[in-house]
């Protein structure tokens, strides 16, 4: 039996690579014509009779091979690939995904078709690393169908599929779980904001109605659940749950308000949401303030306020239209606790040392300022007067500051005859 030609085995070889830099980097490959023209095409054109020089002496001799320094290495190893007689030892000689790639170019250019489909199915298997992905976006598109397969995850998913991944996703983000999948919660919520969000890409799924009519439904479960919880924070009965559970599960569902007001703003559709939060506003106040010595008390009203804000926002700029008198009520409810809040909020954002312990919006009381000018410029005169006055006689008049609105009200109120023709 005759022992298989190795690469290199000077004393069989017949024909040589040459192997060519622009650098001047010249090495020398003792192969096998019958290996090379059996699994690559380039050499077996250039061992053909048919090439031009086949007749030149020493021409089928010696091929030389002219590449870049830095797909030189990717060049000896197709050499050596060529020999490997088996698809099963191909798998193993990759050395991870940047040298399979490498490997898998010069294989395409050469027309080493074995070495192709084992590097394609490699490629296609194993996992990337970031930067990997970016030089296979960068390198596969070009490379023609035989290399397709390894673009597999990455191609666009059906609609459908991501219908059916958002709804589950917004149903799991939006149930409350328990606190030992906190962090898998937060995660869904994160990427069923990314879906929908426009940054330099599209959202991947536009909301339509049956996705509002579905996100709709989940928060309302989920407002539900919050009632639950204010009911049984407010309640005077022995339970077996204790005063810090009660207050953990009133944070947790806060944060996840928070999030969906967030979700239902950027669909458009916060009508429910600012209808539920205007009913509780006076439990949610009632429960935060009577909890006041519990650790946690600081980082839950800074909660608060910020949905609040984000709902006030709502009413103040006339995204959601509501009567008067919740509108007055909302003002004189949610003023005074913004203006008592920020105060404690401020002082306990740094510790001892002045290192931040948590991170306040910077924007937020800026905003929440400007939408209680807003709300108040839109209530009767009467009522603006009313709260002017008591802004005021109050200790904290710096905040919130409705200069604007003093300045407005004066103003319509010394032309309002003239104004009006009374």
């Amino acid at each position: 039996m005759q022992a298989p030609s190795k690469i290199g085995d000077r004393s069989t070889s017949d024909v040589v690579v040459r192997l060519r830099t622009q650098d001047g980097r010249d090495d020398w490959l003792y192969c096998h014509s019958h290996i090379l023209i059996e699994k690559c095409k380039y050499f077996a054109d250039r061992l053909s009779d048919n090439w031009p020089t086949c007749q030149i002496i020493d021409s089928r001799n010696c091929v030389e091979v002219y590449c870049q320094e830095s797909d030189f290495d990717h060049h000896v190893n197709v050499l050596r690939l060529l020999y490997v007689a088996t698809d099963g030892l191909l798998n193993d000689m990759w050395h991870g995904v940047r040298n399979a790639l490498g490997i898998l170019q010069v294989a395409v250019d050469l027309g080493c078709p074995q070495i192709v489909t084992a590097c394609v199915s490699y490629l296609e298997a194993v996992p990337w690393e970031e930067a990997e992905e970016e030089e296979i976006i960068r390198i596969i598109p070009n490379m023609g169908a035989e290399a397709e397969p390894i673009l597999a995850r990455l191609q666009p998913v059906n609609p459908s599929a991501i219908l059916g991944i958002f709804l589950s996703a917004i149903r799991f983000a939006t149930s409350s779980p328990s606190s030992s999948m906190a962090d898998l919660k937060s995660s869904a919520q994160e990427q069923l904001e990314y879906m929908i969000t426009e940054d330099d890409d599209a959202p991947i799924l536009t909301a339509d109605d049956e996705i509002k009519s579905e996100v709709k439904q989940c928060v309302k479960r989920l407002f539900s659940r919050f009632n639950n919880v204010l009911e049984a924070l407010l309640s005077e009965h022995e339970e077996s749950i204790s005063e810090e559970e009660k207050m953990q599960l009133f944070q947790s569902h806060l944060l996840d308000l928070s999030w969906a007001c967030q979700i239902l703003s950027k669909m458009e559709i916060m009508r429910e949401f600012v209808s539920s939060w205007v009913d509780a506003s006076d439990k949610i106040i009632k429960a935060t303030e009577q909890s006041s010595r519990t650790t946690e008390i600081v980082e839950i009203k800074l909660k608060v306020i910020e949905v609040a804000a984000k709902v006030l926002e709502a009413i103040g700029y006339g995204t959601v239209i509501l009567p008067t008198a919740k509108r007055l009520h909302l003002v004189k409810l949610w003023l005074p606790f913004a203006r008592a809040t920020r105060p404690l909020i401020d002082s306990a954002t740094t510790d001892d040392e002045g290192t931040m312990t948590f991170k306040p919006d910077g924007e937020l009381w800026q905003s929440l300022e400007s939408t209680f000018v807003s709300m108040i410029l839109a209530l009767p005169s009467g009522d603006q007067a009313e709260i002017l006055t008591e802004w005021l006689e109050n200790q904290h008049i710096h905040y919130p500051d409705l200069t604007e609105a003093f300045e407005v009200w004066c103003f319509r109120s010394k032309v309002a005859k003239r104004r009006l023709g009374l």
